[in-house]
């Protein structure tokens, strides 16, 4: 039985994450906080928003407040972003003003790219005319062409056209170089680009470093420089560096409220490949959010095939602690049956010695000492498993009650039947009350439910207006229309299975369900995910 015990506990143990870094609680304590950083730059668009509707009658001041709410969209919401870049073509056709425009298509051009948009991207640069702008704006126009072509480049995967699609990257990249101040963030990255393409690893691991010593560095310019370096050091077979810089871009995207990002995705798949399951799915079902929160269509596309590897490897544990739970319940039922044995020994040694008096109070206090330690070790038992036990029991219980309750029926009716009392086996037929009995069913189903999940009826009902919450009767546990999502929160999603369960036709599992949802806050379709978000004790 304890080779049991100590078996279950160590297959548990497998499961739990690898040894985190300083970084890492970092990054876990920024997601903490991520709707925080979120709601500070909703914030900034929030005035800035409303300073552009109150400069409708001052196309300038109105395009200049333009291009700063793009900035703060470019990289968090591409719908937006998207938006204001017309409101920017808008504002300088109303200017008259060529050099504007190009810059709005430019802007435009960067969001395309950002949602992998490749064949909208290319025509909008297509367009542009860069005799019109600045010298800044040249090196952001050329960047992007080598950007676009790069990445292009690796979402294809092709050897016929890859080559020629880096080698259009490199020339572009050369020709923002020629525009790039001296020094400056917009130089390094460039050259960090460069090198990388190029396969000079070295070189763009130290462009990292003087990248970092320049003041007034941002969080993004951080993050994105402490991803292409992670690259770097990826490639370089020096995973733990890799692993250390993806964290910082990480923490800085989710500080920086940044969603157009890569780091997370990637410390997916260190987290999965360093056997960090547990982080792995985190950081992935964050950037598979992220992406979709952006509107990022190559990224969803990547995400979702190491989300389907990640999220298959945590079914696989999961159901190797549901087997070794099954053999701890097994080895639990085995005990009792023990005991139970040991007390029926007890109990005939005890009638056989009634007349010795003082042997049978001897023999007591031996019992009543055992039985003791037979109490201390269940309670032991019932603390470690609490959540496992309470439906073993329940289960248990109800069938022992269920088989008494068969077994006196069948002596009763062998008793009838073998007189010929037909009359007595109908009423003892019509004697069972199968509702009665269902009900029954479904109020233990409803204790056992609600000390698993103890918040269950209030975050349910957060899910509705005030005038549709639910409120039951003292002596109600849960209604009907809770019990079916009850059953959905454990799993149990087909409305076959849970009419057959509940007693009720499957239309009225449907009209129950879709009446809750028409009356709930949330959309039908986000509902049950937010009842598989209700946390358990």
């Amino acid at each position: 039985m304890f080779v049991c015990i100590l078996l279950f506990s160590v297959q548990i143990g497998r499961a739990q994450p690898a040894t985190a870094t300083p970084l890492l609680r970092d990054l876990q304590t920024a997601l903490a906080r991520k709707h925080t950083y979120d709601r500070q730059r909703q914030q900034r668009i929030a005035v800035l928003t409303a300073a552009f509707r109150a400069s409708q009658r001052q196309p300038q001041a109105q395009f200049e407040l333009g291009l700063r709410i793009y900035e703060e969209y470019k990289a968090f919401q591409y719908d937006s972003a998207f938006v204001y870049s017309q409101q920017l073509t808008r504002l300088a056709r109303q200017l008259n003003r060529p050099e504007k425009a190009e810059l709005a298509r430019l802007k435009l051009a960067f969001i395309l790219l950002s949602a992998g948009m490749f064949k909208e991207t290319f025509e909008e640069l297509d367009h542009i005319r860069p005799a019109y702008l600045s010298r800044a704006d040249k090196q952001d126009f050329y960047f992007l062409q080598a950007r676009a072509y790069s990445d292009l480049g690796d979402f294809n995967h092709d050897q016929v056209y890859r080559p020629a699609y880096h080698a259009q990257a490199l020339a572009y990249a050369d020709t923002a170089l020629q525009f790039s101040p001296p020094g400056s963030y917009a130089q390094l990255a460039v050259q960090q680009f460069k090198a990388l393409k190029t396969g000079q690893l070295a070189q763009g691991a130290t462009l990292y470093r003087q990248i970092r010593q320049l003041p007034h560095l941002t969080r993004h310019q951080l993050a994105v420089s402490a991803s292409t370096t992670a690259y770097i050091y990826s490639q370089l077979r020096q995973e733990n560096q890799a692993f250390e810089l993806l964290l910082v871009s990480a923490i800085a995207d989710v500080q920086s409220a940044t969603k157009e990002t890569v780091a997370l995705f990637q410390l997916s798949e260190h987290c999965y490949r360093r056997g960090d399951l547990e982080n792995a799915y985190i950081f992935i079902k964050e950037a598979r959010a992220q992406a979709t929160f952006y509107k990022a269509r190559q990224r969803q596309l990547a995400i979702s095939h190491i989300s389907s590897i990640i999220e298959g490897q945590k079914i696989s544990i999961i159901e190797q602690q549901r087997r070794s739970l099954r053999l701890y319940a097994g080895a639990v039922t085995l005990l009792a049956a023990a005991v139970f044995g040991f007390i029926l020994l007890i109990f005939k040694q005890l009638r056989r010695l009634q007349k010795a008096g003082r042997l049978i109070s001897a023999t007591n206090q031996a019992l009543e000492e055992r039985n003791q330690a037979l109490g201390r070790l269940n309670t032991g038992l019932h603390e470690a498993n609490q959540i496992k036990q309470e439906y073993i029991g329940y289960y248990f219980h109800n069938n022992s009650q269920l088989l008494d309750r068969l077994e006196t029926l069948k002596n009763a009716l062998d008793t009838q039947l073998g007189s010929k009392q037909y009359g007595a086996v109908q009423r003892l037929v019509s004697g069972l009350n199968i509702r009665q009995q269902r009900q029954e069913l479904l109020r233990g189903f409803d204790a056992v439910f609600l000390r698993l999940f103890p918040q269950f009826i209030p975050q349910f009902n957060a899910l509705f207006g005030p005038e549709h919450q639910f409120r039951l009767p003292n002596d109600q546990l849960l209604s009907t229309e809770l019990r079916i999502f009850a059953l959905i929160r454990l799993g149990i999603t087909d409305s076959e299975q849970i009419s057959r369960m509940l007693g009720y036709s499957i239309n009225t599992i449907y009209t129950y369900k879709t009446r809750v949802k028409n009356r709930s806050v949330v959309p039908n379709e986000e509902f049950e995910a937010r009842i598989m978000a209700i946390e358990a004790v």
